[in-house]
This record gives C-alpha cells, structure tokens and sequence, in this order.
C-alpha cells in the first residue's frame, strides 16, 4: 500500500456546512443569522460591551492577587497513615514520603506531606517526611517509633 492509495474512514470525513446557496438547503439569504444587526455581521466582539457604559469589569475595582511561590502541603492524619499502612503492606519500621508518592498513594504535584495529630495510632512507626506537627511528633516518640522530617 502507498500513501498515494489511502484513503479517510467513512466517518472520519464531515462535510463543510453550505450556507447562503439559496432557500431550498434552509441555510439561504442570511445564512442562519437571522436578520440586520451587528451580530448578523462578521468580525463581531461585544462580550462585555455595554453599550458605551462603562462595563461592569472595569467599574469594579482590582482586588488580590495569586502567590506563586505558595508552598503546598498536603495533611496525613494517624487515621490515614494506619489505612494506608495496612492497605498497602507497607513496612511499618520505615514508611517514606518517597515511598508514598512513588506507590501514587498521594499525588506529588499536590504538595509535600505534613503528618498532623488526628485520631489514634496504635504501634510505633518510623516515618521520614516533609513536615509534623510537634503534638504528632511527641506522640509517635511516646509509643517507640521515630519522626525524622527532610523539610528543615
């Protein structure tokens, strides 16, 4: 076969619409814009024009802004890490935020993790992440396990 001999599937081929070519294709004389009036004419942009009032984007005042350099973080409470331990048989004597987000248990555009004091753990872990509350801290220390955070 030769790329001279191929040929579009059927489908994949659509006619152009015909406007203007008479009454009989019921696109004729104005061509399905209805009738007179600058939205009948081409070339349009009146979104937001009002007429020669001062549209209403402008008369509002300019308010804010969006910090790009916004750190992202991510919350991890006991109750998730217990889950996601026992979900996805993960060595409790080490649990990374690596780890985490290489098993796409967490998405990493979504920010680092910040492990936080909410509901009960129950035997000890060793963690390495980004962030953690000292409550968290002191708690994962007091039941044998060690917080070591990469985010200083």
């Amino acid at each position: 076969m030769k790329i001279n001999q191929l040929k579009p599937s059927k489908t994949s081929f659509k006619k152009r619409k015909r406007v203007g070519r008479g009454s009989g294709s019921g696109l004729g004389k104005t061509s399905g814009r209805g009738v007179k009036g600058q939205k009948s004419r081409s070339g349009v942009s009146i979104n937001g024009f009002e007429g020669g009032q001062m549209p209403l984007y402008r008369r509002l005042p300019k308010r804010g802004f969006k910090n790009i350099f916004k750190l992202k973080v991510q919350s991890i409470s006991f109750d998730k890490l217990n889950l996601v331990i026992n979900k996805y048989n993960l060595n409790s004597d080490q649990v990374t935020e690596k780890e985490l987000f290489e098993k796409k248990i967490f998405n990493k555009s979504k920010g680092k993790l910040k492990l936080l004091n909410v509901g009960k753990i129950d035997k000890p872990i060793n963690i390495e992440i980004s962030f953690a509350s000292k409550k968290a801290i002191e708690i994962i220390e007091k039941l044998g396990g060690k917080v070591s955070l990469t985010n200083k």
